[in-house]
């Protein structure tokens, strides 16, 4: 095998994730710029597009579609520590709950917890991973919940 084909060498692997282990991470500011772009390519309802539509909504004023809740903790998880993972994907999530709403002006952060982790029985090079993760606002209330596998390379033989 030449060294251009040799698999890169990951900080994580599918060791790594061990049952009952949390990691905190991400301080990621939520700006009314990016809240009304969003809405505007992805999820145009008028409460996250509108101050007044938003004032009269069961929000109270302008908030983040829960897909940018989304789209942000899959940034963070990134930056923390997906790119630097053998990940292998999701084959999807169990659990999704928006639980509370998002505004500009908010700083939002992770918590990763490894619920599960086994060998994939087809494939057993390949560890699968479930796990949960909140998305919580700067005073440490979770506004979002979400539940799933991940798949991973397992570590190399020395």
């Amino acid at each position: 095998m030449s060294a251009a084909s040799e698999p890169r060498p990951f900080k994580h692997y599918w060791e790594d994730f061990t049952v009952g282990s949390v990691r905190e991470f991400g301080a990621t500011p939520v700006s009314r710029e990016a809240v009304i772009e969003f809405a505007r390519q992805f999820d145009p309802q008028p409460f996250h597009l509108d101050d007044a539509a938003a004032e009269a909504s069961l929000f109270g004023r302008l908030s983040a579609s829960g897909w940018h809740t989304c789209a942000m903790a899959m940034r963070m998880m990134c930056d923390d520590y997906l790119l630097d993972a053998a990940s292998l994907g999701s084959p999807g999530l169990e659990q999704l709950k928006w639980l509370k709403p998002v505004f500009p002006g908010d700083t939002l952060g992770m918590r990763l917890t490894v619920l599960e982790s086994r060998l994939m029985s087809s494939r057993p090079q390949v560890g699968l991973v479930r796990s949960r993760w909140e998305v919580l606002n700067q005073q440490h209330e979770v506004v979002l919940s979400m539940e799933g596998w991940g798949m991973f390379r397992r570590r190399p033989a020395a």
